[in-house]
């Protein structure tokens, strides 16, 4: 009779689990790059930090660590724009 009332407690749970799974990995895609940033570093991803999937700060880490490795438009991605907060300091300095 135990066994009755374990089965769909065990399926309520894991059925809570897959729900919390899913909204938590929708939740990460929001917060990643762009379509266009995303293709460039596929590939970099996946050969060189395919462990660290799906957690996104971890794959950031991995990418900024392998810097010298990734290709070059990756590479411009993890850089970013040309504009930097040393670029801005040095902005103020002159005036």
């Amino acid at each position: 009779m135990r066994s009755k009332i374990l089965i769909p407690n065990l399926l309520v749970v894991c059925i809570a689990g897959a729900l919390i799974t899913f909204a938590h990995t929708r939740a990460a895609f929001a917060h990643s790059g762009t379509a266009e940033e995303q293709s460039a570093c596929t590939p970099d991803v996946l050969s060189l930090c395919f462990w660290d999937i799906p957690s996104e700060d971890r794959i950031v880490a991995c990418l900024n660590r392998n810097i010298k490795k990734l290709s070059p438009a990756c590479r411009k991605v993890i850089d970013g724009p040309p504009d930097t907060a040393a670029d801005k300091k040095t902005d103020k300095t002159k005036r």
